[in-house]
């Protein structure tokens, strides 16, 4: 019996040891820190592909489109770091480029044969691949603001034309006279294409052969990928298209996996080139699918990409990406593209050329 109470005591006490709380048993977490705390978070933008050669550009041009993109960047960062999402980051920044005469997108747009300007634009939510794309609106003062809302507000990925503008109207969505998007530039441009009867790729090298103004001061597609400190993805892009396009031409901007595509698995991506090629290859989506698909990190999918696959094609042109841990790829296989991007440490790289 004395053994039987000695046993019981001894059950007693080791089971009392092993009831600890919580806190005896987890060792103290350290005390937070500012760097702990902040996010993973980066945005990266493009303002077209193309020859840019330093030879050709002035320093005050030069200077006019450094100043432009570090604004347009700063405008995405800014939201970025206050918590903001990537949709809104992209759009906000491609807006500041669509209202620069300096790109070819929103005000800076390029003419059709007959004259006018038709703008297209896309965008993609990478946390729950959805999308949102406009082709050939020609009153729509911000194309991208219209892909979102389309995104958004409605069923449909894609709207064209006159239903796009209907809708853009029925959205609230800012609307101006055609007229606002002329630029005397652009229009000399267009005139040159006409008198030697060719059309004037915006981002193809053989046409600023014929067409100085291109050569020299290279316009082009504007797009932007962004990651948020939730670890979500998103992109954009945003263009006038290709000079004396006719037949209601639309390019590769405003097709999901060709100009823009987004996913929180892999990466975010606008693409700016010759845009029949882009489409051909799904130049975006191709890059995606090989980090998914082949365990490809960014900057290997994107330079397999645009500088083996795409020239393979016969085309040329760049993209911009950014992947979910926030690396960054700016590939090109032009003489230049206008480039930029910030990340989580506040660090700016801004490019005009080839490296």
């Amino acid at each position: 019996m004395k053994n039987i109470a000695t046993l019981f005591l001894l059950i007693l006490f080791f089971s009392s040891c092993n009831q600890k709380t919580p806190s005896n048993t987890q060792k103290p977490s350290p005390a937070p820190t500012e760097e702990s705390n902040k996010s993973n978070f980066g945005i990266v933008i493009h303002g077209g592909a193309g020859t840019i050669l330093k030879k050709n550009m002035t320093d005050s041009m030069e200077t006019a489109y450094k100043a432009k993109l570090e604004e347009a960047i700063k405008t995405g960062y800014a939201i970025l770091e206050k918590g903001g999402s990537s949709l809104d980051a992209v759009q906000k920044t491609i807006n500041v480029l669509e209202n620069s005469p300096l790109f070819n997108a929103g005000k800076g747009a390029v003419f059709t044969n007959d004259g006018k300007n038709e703008l297209d634009a896309s965008i993609m939510d990478g946390k729950t691949l959805n999308a949102g794309a406009v082709a050939g609106v020609t009153t729509v003062k911000n194309p991208i603001d219209l892909a979102r809302a389309v995104m958004e507000n409605s069923d449909h990925v894609m709207f064209a034309r006159e239903g796009a503008e209907q809708f853009a109207k029925e959205q609230g969505i800012e609307l101006v006279d055609p007229s606002y998007f002329y630029t005397e530039n652009r229009m000399k441009a267009l005139k040159r294409a006409q008198e030697r009867e060719k059309v004037a790729l915006d981002h193809d090298d053989k046409t600023a052969f014929y067409d100085p103004y291109v050569k020299d001061e290279k316009f082009g597609t504007v797009g932007c990928a962004a990651l948020d400190k939730n670890g979500n993805l998103a992109a954009g892009t945003s263009t006038g298209g290709m000079t004396n396009k006719r037949w209601g031409r639309v390019g590769d901007s405003p097709i999901i996996g060709a100009g823009t595509y987004a996913n929180n698995k892999t990466c975010a991506i606008s693409s700016t080139g010759w845009g029949e090629y882009f489409i051909r290859g799904v130049v975006a989506y191709d890059i995606s699918a090989m980090m998914e698909y082949g365990g490809k990190s960014l900057q290997e999918a994107a330079q397999t990409v645009i500088q083996q696959k795409l020239p393979e094609l016969g085309g040329d042109g760049g993209i911009i990406a950014i992947d979910h841990e926030g690396n960054v790829a700016m590939e090109f296989n032009t003489a230049g593209m206008y480039r930029a991007t910030m990340n989580a440490k506040g660090e700016l790289y801004i490019g005009v050329y080839g490296e």
